[in-house]
């Protein structure tokens, strides 16, 4: 098959792999139809890796059609349409099936797409390893483009909502209007925030912001236009999609008295400062962490049914898969308006 494979810094190749096999009887394998680029990709791409491996085919956000099942798989068949969780989890465990894959008791929990344990899914075929758990079938209402963000990136930027406690006529900014950002921005405003200021430095995502209702004040003075919005109380709540220490740090500045911030952003700083001190006297909460994808698609899938948020909006470029290495190119360097970019497999 052809797949997307990382071969070192900045160097993603499209190439012919070997095509993957059952290996476990709760296996399925999947015929990709459309997959997409993840922000924390970039951190392979940059050469920021998990492990020491290369030649392992990347991505860890993909819809398809089931064409082979172990025979200890019960709840999907050949030519079911699926979109698979980018986390893993065993499917077993108590925590597994209440969703929180970050939880595994058997420790299985794990990502696509991170090294060679387990293949990514920027390719023409992926296993799904516990298929009946990391797999489900698309609902009705629900487009292969939804499906596919909901894989990870919207269930990401719905995890950071949940996690930033927004109450009904809140005020939140949005610190970073990526793809995830903005989805981020779009589920404040659809759970009652009454204000939201996007923060970016990128011009053409701040309009992006803009068009969803968002203000957008200039990233250089954006706390001053803040405090001088609020007169002085400063944000309810924060969200924080970029994971540098120096876009975290500003999101502290952002908070208000008791208030909270969520990080999305994966940060790989082990030396970070916090200020503990500030984060006392104000009584702040901080929340950062990862997303189990699983655990946010009962909420999520009725609000994109309803058209309530709308995160296909985002993709910006869909291309076949061997323009791979472009891709990746014009997203990492934020260039011709790229957001979301996706993969037509099929």
């Amino acid at each position: 098959m052809k797949a997307l494979v990382y071969r070192g810094p900045k160097d993603i190749a499209f190439e012919t792999v070997p095509d993957p096999g059952l290996q476990e009887e709760r296996d399925a394998i999947i015929k990709v139809d459309k997959c997409a680029i993840c922000g924390s990709d970039l951190h392979i791409y940059h050469g920021e890796t998990f492990s020491e491996d290369t030649g392992y085919c990347v991505g860890h956000e993909a819809v398809g059609e089931v064409v082979e099942t172990g025979r200890s798989v019960h709840q999907l068949k050949v030519g079911d349409k699926v979109m698979i969780s980018a986390a893993v989890g065993c499917g077993q465990c108590r925590y597994c099936l209440a969703g929180v894959v970050n939880k595994c008791e058997t420790n299985s929990g794990s990502c696509y797409g991170l090294s060679a344990a387990l293949q990514g899914s920027q390719a023409e075929f992926v296993r799904v390893p516990a298929a009946d758990f990391n797999a489900a079938k698309i609902p009705e209402g629900i487009t292969m483009e939804q499906a596919l963000l909901m894989t990870d990136a919207m269930a990401t930027a719905w995890f950071g909502v949940r996690n930033a406690d927004i109450a009904r006529g809140a005020t939140v900014a949005v610190v970073g209007l990526g793809p995830i950002g903005l989805m981020a921005a779009e589920g404040a405003l659809a759970v009652g925030a009454s204000r939201v200021f996007g923060i970016d430095i990128v011009e053409e995502r701040r309009a992006i912001g803009r068009s969803i209702g968002l203000e957008t004040p200039d990233p250089e003075t954006a706390r001053e236009y803040i405090k001088e919005a609020t007169k002085g109380r400063m944000c309810d709540s924060v969200i924080e999609a970029v994971g540098h220490s120096a876009t975290i740090r500003a999101a502290l500045g952002f908070a208000g008295k008791r208030g909270t911030v969520s990080v999305i952003g994966v940060n790989q700083d082990r030396s970070m400062d916090f200020p503990m001190a500030k984060a006392f006297a104000m009584g702040l909460t901080f929340r950062i962490g990862t997303c189990s994808v699983p655990q946010e698609w009962p909420e999520l899938i009725p609000l994109i049914q309803s058209g309530r948020i709308k995160p296909e909006r985002y993709i910006s470029h869909t291309l076949p898969l061997s323009d791979g290495a472009h891709a990746y190119d014009i997203f990492d360097r934020r260039v011709d308006g790229a957001m979301k970019m996706v993969f037509d497999v099929a």
